[in-house]
């Protein structure tokens, strides 16, 4: 049977509310949405592109722990509360997954939990066989 294991970041959300931060399932990580929180000192940045930084450090964390690499995403999932934001936030992507290149989408929805929260960001990994 495929390994199963939890990645948790310590988020106090996490216990709150019932999830985990990622699950390694056989050779896939699935990575739950994820803000831009600095966890270190609990704080949003105002700016959606400084959200999308902060997102992508936490991923590379959570991949790094779970024994993955950012070349093993997949799949990418953007979702922000205004099209405006898109073009920072597409901006930053690009600079993270220009070699990598994951299928991805991009929605625009009403909100997310918290008002300050601008962008969310859900990945899937494959570990690579070589």
């Amino acid at each position: 049977m495929p390994e199963r294991r939890l990645i948790s970041t310590g988020s106090p959300f996490e216990k709150k509310y019932g999830y985990s931060r990622a699950v390694i399932d056989g050779d896939f990580l699935f990575v739950a949405g994820t803000t831009g929180y600095d966890y270190t000192t609990m704080t949003m940045p105002e700016d959606p592109a400084a959200q999308a930084r902060n997102i992508f450090r936490t991923l590379e964390g959570v991949l790094s722990e779970a024994g993955f690499a950012m070349a093993d995403i997949v799949r990418a999932q953007y979702f922000i509360t205004d099209r405006a934001h898109a073009e920072a936030v597409l901006g930053v992507c690009g600079e993270v997954f220009s070699e990598i290149r994951p299928a991805a989408s991009l929605y625009v929805i009403a909100a997310l939990l918290d008002p300050a929260m601008k962008v969310e960001i859900e990945v899937t990994a494959r570990k690579r066989t070589s």
